[in-house]
C-alpha cells in the first residue's frame, strides 16, 4: 500500500475545522431570534438601535486598523465577525428610546479601548460588550434611564402592564419591596407587557439562540445552567426561602440574556471545567448579591467583575498535564 494514502499529524486531530470566524458567525446566527423579537416588540425604533450599533461596531474596527497602517482588503480578509456579535450584544442591553449617539460610543470604547488596544479578539481582558455597557451606563445615565418604554404587545396572563414608574425591568418591585412583579411569570417569559432592554424581554428567543449554540457546541450548556440557578437559588434565601421568587427573579432583567451570550465568552472564562463551575457559581452568588445590595439590575457589573478574577481562578485550578497520575504516599 502506499505510504500517500495516509496523512500524518501530532495531535491535536480535530475532526472539522472551528475558527473564531465560524464560531462568531455561529453567535450571530443565535442572537437573531433576539433582534427579531425585538424589533416585533419595539418596532423602528429597535431596528435603528441595532443598525447603527452594529455598524459602529465594524467601522470602529476598520477605522482602527487603516489608521495602524494595514489596508482594506486585509482588514476584510481578516475581518472574524467578532464585533459584529459585540455591536449586536450592546444593542441587546439598550432601552429602545436610547438616543442613537450612545451605542456608538458604548461600540467605540468596546471596540477600541477594549479589544484593540489589547492586541485583538482573544486577548481583552474583559468583555468587550459588558464593558461597553458599562462605560454607557456610567456616561449616559441620564438618556438610558429615559429609553424605556412598553412593547407593542401588552400582557398575555398578567393583567396590567409593568408600571413605567416603578423602574426599568419588572426586577425593580423584588429588589425595592421584596414584592412580587405585576406580571405572571408566563409574561416574563415571553416578554410581554414588560419593560426592559430590547434583548432581554423575549426569553424564548434568548433560549432558541442558545440550544443553538449548544447544537454547535459553542458553549456548554451546565455553565450558563449553574449560573442562572444559583442566581435563582440564592433570591429565594434572601426571600425568606419561599421559591415563588425563583422564576420572577431568574426571568426579570438581563439574567438569561448575560448567562447564555456574555458570561461564557471563551477570553474571560476559565480555562478548566472546574475552574468554570467555580466562577459561574459564584457570579450567581455576586449577581444575586449585587441585586439586593445596590436595587437595581446588576448582571454587567457582575460579570466585569468576576472577568478580573478569571486568572486568579487559573492561578490555582489547572488542567493536570496528560498522563498524570497522583502520587501514592509511602
Amino acid at each position: 500500500m502506499e505510504n500517500n494514502l495516509f496523512a500524518y499529524s501530532s495531535s491535536p486531530h480535530a475532526k472539522k475545522p472551528r475558527t473564531t470566524k465560524n464560531i462568531m458567525i455561529d453567535v450571530c446566527i443565535a442572537l437573531i431570534p433576539a433582534c427579531v423579537m425585538a424589533v416585533v416588540y419595539f418596532k423602528l425604533s429597535a431596528f435603528l438601535l441595532i443598525a447603527v450599533s452594529l455598524a459602529s461596531a465594524v467601522a470602529s474596527e476598520f477605522v482602527y486598523y487603516l489608521i495602524m497602517g494595514k489596508n482594506f482588503k486585509q482588514i476584510a480578509t481578516e475581518f472574524d465577525f467578532s464585533s459584529c456579535v459585540t455591536g449586536l450584544l450592546i444593542a441587546m442591553v439598550m432601552g429602545s428610546q436610547t438616543p442613537l449617539y450612545v451605542p456608538v460610543f458604548a461600540n467605540v470604547f468596546a471596540i477600541v479601548v477594549v479589544k484593540l488596544i489589547f492586541g485583538g479578539t482573544g486577548k481583552n481582558l474583559v468583555n468587550p460588550a459588558i464593558a461597553g455597557r458599562v462605560f454607557a451606563f456610567i456616561s449616559f445615565t441620564a438618556v438610558m434611564a429615559s429609553g424605556w418604554i412598553l412593547p407593542s404587545i401588552s400582557a398575555i396572563n398578567g393583567g396590567n402592564s409593568y408600571d413605567l414608574e416603578t423602574g426599568a425591568t419588572a426586577l425593580t418591585p423584588i429588589l425595592s419591596s421584596g414584592s412580587l412583579p405585576q406580571l405572571s411569570n408566563l409574561d416574563l417569559f415571553l416578554g410581554t407587557g414588560l419593560v426592559g432592554c430590547i434583548g432581554e424581554t423575549c426569553k424564548v428567543a434568548l433560549i432558541i439562540g442558545g440550544v443553538y449554540l449548544v447544537i454547535k457546541r459553542i458553549i456548554n450548556p451546565l455553565y450558563p445552567i449553574i449560573y442562572v440557578g444559583v442566581a435563582g437559588l440564592f433570591s429565594v434565601c434572601l426571600n425568606g426561602f419561599d421559591f415563588t421568587y425563583f422564576l420572577p427573579s431568574i426571568l426579570s432583567g438581563g439574567l438569561i440574556l448575560g448567562a447564555i451570550f456574555m458570561a461564557t465568552d471563551y477570553v474571560t472564562t476559565p480555562n478548566t471545567f472546574l475552574g468554570n463551575v467555580i466562577y459561574f457559581a459564584i457570579l450567581g452568588l455576586v449577581t444575586t448579591g449585587l441585586r439586593v445590595a445596590t436595587g437595581m439590575e446588576v448582571v454587567s457589573f457582575a460579570i466585569l467583575l468576576m472577568n478580573l478574577f478569571v486568572p486568579l481562578i487559573d492561578k490555582f485550578v489547572y488542567p493536570k498535564p496528560f498522563g498524570y497520575t497522583k502520587a501514592k504516599k509511602s
